[in-house]
């Protein structure tokens, strides 16, 4: 297993750049372990996060070709220590009158959120590191999971950056 790292690019927000970027990925065999993309404060800008896994050769091979792409204006490694990187989970509860109450339990220890009721389910979102997001999901073990959804790791770097000067 080697190094997991956190690229954050900004790219032109036009059609075809998440496919050209991915398709990077594709044909030299590297693997995107979690991507995530949307607009900035920019409308013409999308900040596009992408988790790889590799050995310290292959993830700086991997900037250097990202860098080279042309919809590409800046990219940086996002260092854990010096960054904020979180996910958005959104998982639909089988529960019971029974059931019930242990959820919400969980779901307030968590400080997860419940967005949506029913009879026979309910719809929790919950954001925060993903380690937090993995000790929750195995703390509901005991309860079926109807739907899941991750939305990949996004992130900044703490304080004043390169990038927010421009």
């Amino acid at each position: 297993m080697g190094k997991r790292i956190v690229f954050s690019l900004l790219v032109d927000n036009e059609a075809g750049v998440l496919s050209r970027i991915a398709g990077l990925f594709s044909r030299r065999s590297y693997n995107i372990e979690s991507l995530t993309v949307g607009e900035t404060e920019n409308p013409a800008i999308s900040r596009m996060t992408v988790v790889a896994e590799g050995d310290e050769d292959v993830l700086e091979q991997i900037q250097k070709q990202v860098d080279k792409l042309i919809d590409v204006k800046f990219i940086k490694v996002l260092p854990p220590e010096s960054s904020v990187c979180r996910e958005l989970i959104l998982m639909k509860i089988a529960v019971t009158s029974e059931s019930r109450q242990q959820l919400i339990a969980i779901v307030d220890i968590f400080r997860a959120k419940i967005v949506d009721v029913s009879p026979e389910s309910v719809i929790v979102e919950l954001t925060g590191t993903q380690s937090k997001i993995d000790a929750f999901t195995n703390l509901l073990g005991d309860f079926k999971v109807l739907e899941l959804a991750r939305t990949g790791i996004t992130g900044l770097t703490r304080g004043w950056s390169d990038e927010s000067r421009d």
